[in-house]
Parts: C-alpha cells; structure tokens; sequence
C-alpha cells in the first residue's frame, strides 16, 4: 500500500511515500526550487518520491495533508475578527492564497495529482505527534510538540503505544512558545522561521539580564509548563510585525536592523529568550513525566529544533532517554501524515526493532546520484576530475581533511530535514584553530559568531562530550569534556571576541560555553561516511570533524552534483568528492558566465 504524505502553503514544503508502513522517501521542496523554506505546493518533492517509489500517481492508495486548512482558517479570521479594523492590512494580503488554493485543498491536491482516491487530514499537531512517535526506537512513549501554531494549537502532550497516538492537551494561539521565540529572532534582526538557530547560536555570547523581564511582562508561566503570553506586547495577530513598540520600550529601543551590527543587546536578549525557552521545555516535560508515566519521550514541532533545549532535558529531565523528529519542523508533518494514516486511520500494526535502532533510517531518505550520473555531468562540463576507488576514497579525505583543506562531500542519499548528516556536507579539521573563522567567511559566507557542529564516531561520543548514548540527528548539544579543554582565560573578552579564544583541542567545534551540537555517525547508517571518520582517527587519533551544510549563506542545500560543482566553485572550498570522483581546486578553470550567488539566494 502506497501513501504519500505532504505538507505546504505555509513553509517548509515536503513530501513523503511510506509503501506499507515503510518510508521510502522524502524530501522537502526547496532543495529542488533552490528556494529556501520554499511554501508551494512540492510538486517536485511528490515527482521525487513517486519516481523513488517507482510508481505514479495512480497507484497512490491514499494522500494524506498535514492539517486542517478549515480549521486553519476558522483561527484565522477569528482572529482578525478580534483585533479588526487594526488587521486589516494583513488580511487583504492573506487571503488570495487562502481563497485560491489553501481553502480548497481536497480538489487541489485532486487536481495536480490527477488522484481520485481518499486523501486524509490529519490535525497538524496530530501529524507532528506522528512523526515523532512512528519512527521513533520505542514502543511506548510519551510525545511532546511545541511549535508557532497550527490550527489552533501550538503546543500538546500525549501518549504513544503500539499504533496508538492520544493527545491528551494543548495550549492554543495566541499563546505559543514558538511564537515567542520568533518575537525575540525577529527583535534581535534575523528573519522569522529562518533564523531561530542563529538566536540560539548567539546566546552563549550574552548575560541573561532580561529573564526577569520577559518572565514578570511578557509570559504568566505556571509549573506545568502552560504559559500565557501578555499581547499587549506582541503584534502577530493582526500586524505585519511580530513586536510592537511597547516591545521595544520594555528592550531598550527598537528592533536591531538585519544585517547591522550585532551590539551587547542582542547577546543578552539571545541569551535570556534561550534561558525561558529551556526553562519552558524544561517544565513541560516533567509536567508530561509526571502525568504519563513513561520511561520515554519523542519529540517534534519546530521547537524541538532546539538542540539546546533538548540537551537539558536529556540531562535534567526525568525521562530515561528521548527521541527527536529530524525533521521536526513543517517538512516533517507530511511524514508524520503519511504515517498517521498507516497506523492510526488503518489501524496496521508496530513492533520496534530488537536493535533499538529507530526506524528513520538515518533520515538519509532524499535523492541519490549513481557515479555514471555524476561522470556524466563532469564530462559535460568537461571537469577536471580524479577517479578513485572505492577502498580509495575514505583515507584519501581523511588525510586531505587532517592537510587542513576543506572538503565538500556529496555521497549518497541526500538528507530529509535541516541538518546536513554526511551526504551533503562540508567538512573539515576540527582541530584546527583557524578552521571557524575560515569556513565561516570564506566559505560559507555567513555571520563570524555562529559555531559548528561535529561529526563523531558513535563508539568514541563519551570520549570527547558529556554524552553517553547516540545523537545522529544533530539535535543534542552537550560540553566537550573537560579533559580536553585547553583552560585558557577569557582575559576580559566579551562578546563576539569570545570566539577568538582556542577553548579546547577540537577548537573549530566548541562554542563559546564549551558546548558542541553532537552527530553521532553510525556505521548502519552511512558506511562510507563512518569510514572516512574512522581512517582520519586512525590517522590523528582524533575521532572528530566539523561538519557544516553543504551550501552558503540562504541556500538550501545542494541536490543534486551541478548544485554541487557551482557551490564549489563560488568558495574557497579545497576539494569537492562525489561519489567516487575527487576534484581539486586548483585544477578548475573559473566558473564562465557565474552569477552572483548573493542575487541569487535571498540572506536568510
């Protein structure tokens, strides 16, 4: 039986096939628009998955979407209703793509389908529950979801057993921890639902000086974790704008202009919206503990991204361990939808693997391109290129890797989700002091204070990090052992001028606290990439690289090898690996007829 899951119209577009409860594909739609966070219906995604799934769309059994656009659009015009004549604004330019396409979803998808079977709408936190619950190593656990909003929930609590998923409460809009947190991104300058990991990454750098006021004037936070939010503050329900100015007037002055100079403000505010954001998580999930009784919890929504806050609850909450959607935000509801009906709406069965392993598949679940495709684009292009064999190809990086050079890797299927897991990735010598600033500036061109992610051998995570089990998913960040921190002072640095301190002797991925967004890399789960890791340990002794998108600053990731190639040649990239193919910069002729890629990609 062949489901097709999508979610769209919002943002983070994706589609998903699970073929009788297995999933077979996904992918979101930008990574073929090269449209970030693209929100259009993902015919692109859909014609991925069916050709994966080596199916049309007749032979789909059901389609499932990931909400409800009615209800949706109840909330909406609710809410307009209450704050009217004031959103007025907002609503004229809402509507034509309600009006046109959102409303009428049923037929929509009927129609660019050419699909005349069930399609099913599951509520959007219920999808987010599933893609939580269904893939996940457990067969009992309780679930979390937090996000901005969906209908009208924006966060809930439930139990999930066998094919089972019940929620059993919800917060609902206005009051929204991922709104919240949105407020603050868009108040300290970065875009909304794009830049929410930089206000996380920023926070190390800052004082939590405005806790106390984000606590007694914006939020009333019980001990269950339920909050409301004063919105006398805020202006996302009708505005255009998420603050307003008594916002500002509480912060100290308007909102930092994007792209201007990050001050000491920002770092604070970053550091404070983090420390309730946590404190929120936190409490919620001792309040969910408390009332399920489970010895496991899942979690998704965009808030789950929060790898900072999944870390605390890892370490401080009361459940024995935790699982996180990789594709937590939006793109995940057309998985956690497609799954929904395989389990929940036709009642099939679930039994967890004896392994313990999860059934996400290393989220490596996109396109991959044979080494015929790829020698064949090379040629096209008349490349430059060195072939090498495989039993070639992971000591080969690796000792390019421990040289120094900076190598874009582009091996296998690509990832489903945010991060980049070891197939569309960048990567580089964690041990090197130069190797942030290098790959931030002049290679990724993005802003200098955001840190990198490691990539770790799973069997070697204890011996460099204060974590004891798997994070292949790069969504726990724990401290770099003490044992390897190097024990420099600060000597009065503050701010950004943190990060020019060497803190530890895997410099390039230890932030400014001595933390570090772990992924653990499994040898089930990307052979060649655990190999290369593996040869470079053997190497250095070190089993640790950075690892960092495949893409610059507003790009979604690279797909397929020609995105692939134009990335490499429009930075300071050392080397390029695809498949079995190696290609040295120094051998490349300059990119004819090249565009700017700062006109081509929109900064997020």
């Amino acid at each position: 039986m062949n489901i097709l899951g999508i979610s769209a119209f919002y943002h983070d577009s994706a589609a998903c096939l699970v073929r009788d409860g297995e999933i077979v594909a996904a992918a979101q739609e930008e990574r073929f628009t090269r449209k970030k966070h693209d929100f259009n219906f993902p015919a692109n995604a859909i014609r991925y998955c069916l050709r994966e799934g080596q199916i049309d769309a007749s032979k789909l059994d059901y389609v499932a979407f990931y909400d409800k656009p009615f209800i949706k659009f109840e909330r909406l015009l609710i809410t307009y209703l209450a704050y009217a004549p004031r959103g007025l604004k907002s609503f004229i330019m809402a509507m034509p793509l309600w009006l046109k396409s959102k409303l009428w979803m049923k037929e929509y998808i009927k129609k660019e389908l050419k699909f005349d079977g069930k399609i099913i709408f599951p509520e959007h936190h219920e999808s987010h529950a599933a893609s939580a619950f269904y893939p996940s190593p457990y067969q009992e656990a309780a679930i979390l979801t937090i996000d901005g909003v969906g209908e009208w929930c924006t966060s809930s609590y439930g139990l999930g057993r066998d094919n089972q998923i019940e929620l059993l409460a919800e917060l609902k809009f206005p009051h929204s921890l991922g709104l919240l947190y949105s407020a603050f991104t868009y108040f300290t300058g970065f875009k909304v639902n794009s830049g929410e990991y930089k206000v996380m990454g920023l926070a190390p750098y800052g004082e939590p000086k405005y806790v106390d006021v984000i606590m007694n004037e914006l939020i009333d936070l019980k001990e269950d974790g339920s909050f409301k939010m004063n919105m006398k503050y805020f202006d996302y329900c009708a505005g255009l704008t998420m603050t307003n100015a008594r916002f500002a007037g509480l912060f100290g002055g308007p909102p930092r202009q994007p792209e201007s100079k990050l001050t000491q403000r920002e770092m604070d505010l970053a550091r404070s919206i983090q420390e309730v954001t946590e404190e929120i998580m936190l409490r919620m999930a001792r309040h969910v503990h408390k009332e399920t009784k489970m010895k496991y919890l899942v979690l998704a929504g965009g808030v789950a991204l929060n790898c900072v806050g999944n870390g605390r609850i890892l370490r401080e909450g009361p459940f024995e361990d935790i699982w996180i959607q990789p594709a937590a935000g939006d793109a995940g509801g057309a998985l956690g939808a497609a799954l929904y009906t395989w389990y929940r709406y036709l009642g099939n069965q679930r039994q967890v693997r004896p392994n313990r392993r999860d059934f996400q598949r290393g989220s490596y679940l996109g396109p991959a391109f044979s080494n015929a495709e790829i020698e064949a684009f090379l040629q096209s292009k008349n490349v430059p290129y060195k072939k090498l064999a495989d039993a070639e190809i992971a000591t080969t990086i690796a000792n390019l890797i421990a040289q120094e050079n900076v190598i874009g890797w582009f091996q296998g299927r690509m990832e489903f989700g945010p991060r980049a897991l070891g197939s569309r990735s960048i990567i580089g010598d964690a041990r090197s002091p130069n190797m942030q600033s290098v790959m931030n500036l002049k290679i990724k061109f993005r802003e200098s204070f955001r840190p990198f992610a490691p990539s770790v051998l799973a069997e070697n995570v204890s011996d460099y990090f204060q974590l004891d089990r798997e994070s292949p998913y790069m969504l726990l960040v724990a401290p770099v052992l003490e044992k390897w921190r190097t024990g420099h002072i600060e000597n009065g640095a503050w701010g950004i001028d943190k990060l020019k301190i060497v803190r530890s002797t895997v410099p390039a991925i230890t932030h400014v606290d001595y933390s570090a967004r772990i992924q653990t890399v499994h040898q089930d789960d990307h052979p060649l990439y655990y190999e290369m890791i593996k040869a470079f340990r053997d190497q250095t002794g070190c089993p640790v690289i950075i690892n960092t998108s495949f893409n610059v600053r507003g790009e979604p990731i690279v797909c397929a090898p020609e995105q692939a190639y134009t990335c490499f040649m429009r930075t300071n990239m050392d080397y390029l690996i695809m498949g079995n193919y190696l290609l040295d910069k120094k051998e490349q002729k300059a990119l004819e007829n090249d565009v700017d890629w700062q006109k081509e990609f929109e900064l997020d």
